[in-house]
């Protein structure tokens, strides 16, 4: 940048550029953060459990029942789906899955708010390899 030339925030005449925003990509920026906020406090929540399995926490504490009582809430039925013989290693197994598979579902769903939703022609659903 010369001296010249106004800082790439402001208009040669010296006024602030603001870039106007589409409302309805406002909104849909805004839907998939509370997604991905949804999503990743269910996957915490499912690590803190297992967190709480290893360090051998006690169960009649009432954090620990709270924390056991979301996690089995959120677990989206995997609780059960390994059965090894340790608890810790099957707590470790099937909650870490289904933390895993609240991350992918987070990552799904924003992306296919935002391609279907985004307004104007950025819609890309593919790209063909040009040769």
């Amino acid at each position: 940048m010369t001296h010249s030339e106004p800082p790439e925030h402001l208009s040669p005449a010296g006024e602030e550029v603001v870039e106007r925003v589409h409302p309805r990509v406002r909104m849909i920026r805004a839907l998939n953060a509370v997604i991905r906020v949804i999503c990743v406090l269910f996957a915490l929540v499912l690590a803190l459990h297992i967190v709480l399995v290893y360090g051998d926490a006690n169960p009649a504490n009432t954090f620990a029942r709270l924390v056991d009582s979301w996690s089995g809430s959120v677990s989206l039925g995997l609780r059960d789906l390994f059965t090894p013989g340790d608890a810790k290693l099957r707590t470790l197994v099937n909650e870490g899955l289904a933390a895993v598979v609240w991350l992918v579902i987070g990552m799904v769903l924003t992306t296919l708010i935002a391609r279907i939703g985004m307004p104007g022609p950025r819609r890309i659903w593919h790209r063909r390899a040009v040769h």
